[in-house]
Order: C-alpha cells, then sequence, then structure tokens
C-alpha cells in the first residue's frame, strides 16, 4: 500500500513538473509575442513619425528657398524693371520665374533627382496652362485641400498607397501674402480674381515612400525577435535546469522528512509503550480516577465518604513459616496469597489500599461510592478463607488468617510528593484495624455499624462485648457464612 501511495505520489510530481515546464514555455512564447506586437505598433508609429519628420523638414526647406528667393532675388530684380518675370518661365529665353514657378520647377527638380520623391503643388484655381500638372488628381489631394482650406495653420497627412508602393503623404497650405494678391487678381488668365491675404492658394504635397525605411526597420525587428527567442530558450532553459534542482531537493528533503517521519513514529510508538507502562504501574498505585485527577495537575486530593467499609487482614503463623522457609520461597508465597486477594478485590470492585508485612487492606465504596459495600467487604472476607485454605492444602501449610471488618465515614486521598499512596483516615478506620488485631485467627470479627447492614443476608454469631485498645468496651459479631445462597454476582 505504501509503496502504491509512493509511485501514485512520484507520478502526480512528475505531471505538475511537465505542467509547470509546459506553463513556463506558453508564457515565455505569449511574452515574446506580446513584445514583438508592441515593437511592431511602436515601429509603426516611430516609421510614420519619423517619416512626417522628413515631409515637414522638406516643406520648410522648401518654404525658405521661395521666400528666399522671393525676396532676395525677384523683388530687387523687379523694382529695377531690369529683368522679365513671368510665370511663362523658359530657360531659353532671358526670363526669371516668378516665385510660384520657381517652386513647381523646385519640385521637378527634385522629384526628377529622386523619383522616389514627390514634390508638387496643386490647387483649385490653377493657370490654364498648368491645369493638367498642377490639379488635383486623386482623393488624397482633394481631401487635403479640403481640410486645409479650413484649417490651414494644420498639415494632412497619412500613409497612402502611391505608384503601388505604400508612402507617406504629406501636404500644408500655401498661403497667399500680400505681394501675390494684386497679382493674382489682375491677371488676364487667373481662374479667381477676389483674393485675399491668408486665402489658400494651392497645396505643397510631398510623397515618401516607406519600403526602404519599413524593410531597415523590419529587419531590425527580426535580428530583436531572434535575440529575444535565443533569450526566451536560455530561460526556460534555465528555469527547467533551476526547476529540476528544486525538484531534486525537494526529493531528497522528502526522504528526510519520511526517514524523520519514521523515526518520529518509531519514537511516538516507544513513547506511548512507556506511557502505557507508566499509566499501568499508577493504576497499580492509584484508583483510575484518582490517578487521572492528579495528571490532571491536582497535588493534594482528600474526599470525604460519608460510610465506607474497611477490612484489615492479617496471616496468622506467617512468622512460624518464615523460619522454616527461605526467605525467596517466603516472598513467593507471600505473593501467590496477596496476588489472590487482588484478583478477589477485582471480582467484587473493591479498593486495595496497601499492604504492610503480611497484612492487607481493602475497602469498599470509594473512590465511586456504591450502596453494596459491605456486603462485597463481606463477600470478599468469605473468599479471602476459602482461598487460604487452597493455599495450605497445596502447599501442605498450616497458616490461618484473622480478619476485622468496620463501616463508618473516612477521609481518603492522596497527600505528599514521593512515593504517595492512596490511603485512609478516621476513626472508622482505626476501629477496622482494631477488629483485626484483637480478633480470633480463623475468624472474620466485625462492628454493630457492619452488622446492622449484613444481619438480614449473612449467618453471624455473637461475641458479645470485648475490651478494645483505644476505644474501650464493643460489641462485636463474627461473620460465619452467608444466609441466603446468592449475594453478589
Amino acid at each position: 500500500m505504501r509503496q502504491l501511495i509512493s509511485r501514485s505520489r512520484a507520478a502526480i510530481s512528475q505531471l505538475i513538473y511537465k505542467r509547470i515546464l509546459l506553463a513556463l514555455t506558453i508564457l515565455f512564447c505569449v511574452g515574446v509575442g506580446v513584445a514583438m506586437a508592441n515593437m511592431y505598433r511602436l515601429s509603426s508609429t516611430l516609421i510614420e513619425s519619423q517619416a512626417l519628420q522628413n515631409a515637414t523638414l522638406y516643406a520648410q526647406a522648401i518654404k525658405e528657398a521661395r521666400t528666399l528667393y522671393s525676396s532676395d532675388v525677384v523683388n530687387p530684380l523687379n523694382t529695377a524693371k531690369a529683368i522679365n518675370f513671368t510665370h511663362d518661365y523658359n530657360p531659353t529665353k532671358v526670363t526669371i520665374p516668378v516665385p510660384a514657378t520657381f517652386l513647381i520647377e523646385l519640385g521637378q527638380n527634385i522629384t526628377k533627382k529622386n523619383p522616389e520623391v514627390s514634390v508638387r503643388l496643386y490647387s483649385d484655381y490653377p493657370f490654364p496652362w498648368r491645369q493638367e500638372e498642377g490639379g488635383v488628381r486623386d482623393d488624397f489631394e482633394r481631401q487635403a485641400i479640403t481640410y486645409l482650406t479650413q484649417n490651414p495653420t494644420q498639415n494632412f497627412f497619412r500613409v497612402d498607397n502611391f505608384r503601388g508602393k505604400p508612402a507617406f503623404r504629406y501636404a500644408e497650405a500655401d498661403i497667399l501674402s500680400s505681394s501675390c494678391v494684386n497679382c493674382h487678381n489682375t491677371h488676364r488668365d487667373s481662374p479667381k480674381n477676389d483674393w485675399q491675404v491668408g486665402d489658400v492658394r494651392g497645396i505643397l504635397e510631398i510623397t515618401q515612400p516607406l519600403d526602404t525605411i519599413t524593410q531597415k526597420t523590419q529587419s531590425e525587428l527580426k535580428n530583436l525577435f531572434l535575440l529575444l527567442v535565443g533569450l526566451s530558450v536560455l530561460g526556460v532553459t534555465g528555469l527547467t535546469l533551476a526547476i529540476s534542482r528544486l525538484r531534486q531537493n525537494a526529493k531528497q528533503l522528502e526522504q528526510r522528512v519520511r526517514e524523520r517521519t519514521a523515526q518520529l513514529q518509531e519514537t511516538n510508538v516507544e513513547l506511548v509503550k512507556e506511557q502505557e507502562k507508566s499509566d499501568r504501574l499508577l493504576l497499580n498505585i492509584l484508583p483510575e480516577s484518582i490517578a487521572a485527577r492528579l495528571k490532571d495537575g491536582q497535588s493534594c486530593i482528600a474526599d470525604r465518604f460519608a460510610e465506607v467499609t474497611i477490612l484489615f487482614a492479617d496471616i496468622v503463623g506467617f512468622t512460624v513459616l518464615s523460619a522454616k522457609r527461605s526467605p525467596e520461597e517466603l516472598i513467593e508465597f507471600l505473593n501467590e496469597i496477596f496476588s489472590a486477594f487482588d484478583c478477589l478485590t477485582e471480582k467484587y470492585g473493591l479498593e486495595k489500599i496497601k499492604t504492610i508485612g503480611d497484612a492487607y487492606m481493602v475497602v469498599g465504596g470509594l473512590p465511586k461510592p456504591s450502596t453494596n459495600h459491605a456486603e462485597s467487604i463481606a463477600e470478599m472476607a468469605l473468599d479471602m478463607q476459602d482461598e487460604l485454605a487452597k493455599f495450605n492444602a497445596k502447599h501442605h501449610a498450616g497458616i490461618n488468617i484473622r480478619i476485622g471488618i468496620n463501616t463508618g465515614p473516612a477521609i481518603a486521598g492522596v497527600i505528599g510528593t514521593k512515593k504517595f499512596i492512596y490511603d485512609l483516615w478516621g476513626d472508622a478506620v482505626n476501629t477496622a484495624a482494631r477488629m483485626e488485631s484483637h480478633g480470633i485467627a480463623g475468624a472474620i470479627q466485625v462492628t454493630q455499624s457492619t452488622y446492622d447492614i449484613l444481619q438480614n443476608k449473612y449467618l453471624f454469631e455473637d461475641r458479645g462485648i470485648i475490651h478494645v485498645k483505644g476505644k474501650g468496651d464493643m460489641n462485636t459479631y463474627l461473620l460465619a457464612g452467608r444466609l441466603v445462597s446468592a449475594v453478589l454476582v
């Protein structure tokens, strides 16, 4: 059974171990996945942020170039009226483009130099000769014009499909300045002649491809993913080794605990045995209820009993026998006689108090009070005579017994701290002792109080009045036998 339980525990432990490893692996994988998802989201945000920054710088640079061209080139030359400024700019003629044309030409040159980047200026009101290249071409441009017309200080951007590739498209408003209002309103080919300062005359759009940035970012993400996977593998391996070591230590500790538990169990068994021995010895000395009270911590026990019956017995002729027998045989004989008396004590539920030499003392009615204590003592006294007769027949001995009985109140208890016994005190005890010492060998002498209880159940002989030391004249009786066939069971 123990082996089966041990195997079951081992199987459960192995299952738990495997499940822990599986759970840790899953947690690591989930952690790596969540980390990668967050990094992918972060990379997308960074790509968009970088593209927005680049586009903003592009637009700022182009606008600064236009402003610088207008202020440092066009205005001085136009004041001198030495050179012809025209929107119909042609490098083969001796003309200089107006700022708007300069900006368009600059954007076209940038696009030619870097086809991946598109710089474009468009409007809802392009000049007729620029309708094809300066008008709105797709949804993004229409949405950009609508939004920036209403919010000229903002910018408009998004990731969009441009020329079959993902690209970042950025747009901001080209606001009409005071120096250009008159030109736009008075030009004969102008599609709109009610321009005002601050109106949005066009949109500057810068488009950047994202595939190069995305590829580089994905490459870095791949390297980071491989690094995370490697770290995860190392982490799982380290945890596996740590758990294996902990599991091994747990097994060793469990083995030690089992060994220690077995030792403790053996020790407990020995302690129980010793406790049982101690209890048996204590019960051989004291009544069970008195022993329990002592074990509970009571140091002094004294109980008063209104009525008990005390018996004293003394072996007559034992001194003569001791002169003829060795000490070993003498002790063996005395042990045999008193052991028989002990059995009678058990039989009738009496309490043996003590033996003094060849004297034997027993009492009925305590420590648990009873109503038939006198009858029980009488039965034991008659059986003691029978037991001694059996002993004489067995060992060819001629010893006899003298018994005295008295009934009355007494105090019983345990006093002292060493070699304590359960003892009796009181006048009734002394009187019972006098009944034995003033009795007749082979007879059972009882007092008037005992006779009054037993006279209707037993046969008595009236001994008459005798003088008792310390008590004076007393009327006593001799218990001769049973009056009824069954007094006690």
